[in-house]
């Protein structure tokens, strides 16, 4: 069976460019409502797919940390390239953590955090994560029950080594939020069960950021861009953008 797999975009609206990018096995789809969003109200979106991403998982394990922050900074030359001058920054989760990385490695007008991590879980529980991703993908083939376990199986018997990489690429990160100055917005849901919420008071406290604010949303998840606070999130992610000191 053909499937329809999500597709980067870029949403071309304003002279006002943001990166949006999506967490650890996902894909555009998490932030496209944003990006529609930011366009109807004049801002360029990018939101490009990290290698492994948005494919079959099998792709997903042959690929690591170092691969993905490739693809985010191809992303952000790719603005610089099309003309973009000043751009801002926001990210799910593991998008979260690049958006900082890129805080403190390139110009960039602000940043979103949202629902991002300061500490990885084990190796083993991250893998689980990569199983329930495989699984999902498996079914959205439309493969019967059988062939999901057996091919879920056969992913469970190739370890990703590159998960160790990426508990050390977020540590490294959390030990580098103090160079960050540029305006952050740091959004988390009170209902994450996937990530230590704590992690949100750790960014916006270690950030040397002076225009920094912390939101809490009550009834949302881990994939906040998706919950039922997701229009609140929309506005004040739209607010925050607009405080900035843009020269376009």
């Amino acid at each position: 069976m053909r499937i329809s797999t999500p597709k980067p975009f870029f949403f071309e609206a304003g002279k006002r460019a943001v990166l949006l990018l999506h967490g650890f096995t996902g894909n555009s789809s998490d932030v496209r409502m944003l990006g529609r969003f930011l366009e109807k109200n004049g801002y360029t979106s990018l939101a490009p797919h990290y290698k492994g991403h948005g494919v079959p998982p099998e792709e997903l394990l042959e690929t690591g940390p170092t691969d993905w922050w490739q693809d985010v900074m191809k992303a952000y030359d790719h603005l610089k390239a099309t003309g973009y001058e000043e751009i801002a920054v926001a990210g799910l989760s593991l998008g979260g953590i690049f958006s900082l990385k890129l805080g403190y490695t390139v110009p960039v007008k602000g940043i979103v955090t949202m629902c991002s991590p300061m500490s990885m879980k084990t190796t083993d529980i991250m893998f689980e994560g990569v199983l329930k991703y495989a699984r999902e993908y498996k079914k959205y083939e439309g493969k019967t029950e059988e062939q999901i376990e057996e091919e879920v199986e056969a992913i469970r018997q190739t370890p990703m080594e590159t998960l160790s990489e990426l508990r050390e690429f977020v540590y490294n990160v959390k030990d580098h939020v103090d160079h960050i100055y540029a305006p952050l917005l740091v959004t988390q849901g009170k209902k994450d069960v996937v990530i230590d919420i704590n992690s949100a008071n750790i960014i916006y406290e270690e950030a040397e950021s002076i225009d920094k604010k912390l939101n809490w949303y009550e009834n949302s998840g881990h994939v906040i861009t998706l919950g039922s606070e997701k229009e609140q999130l929309h506005e004040d992610i739209l607010n925050f953008l607009e405080s900035l000191d843009w020269n376009v």
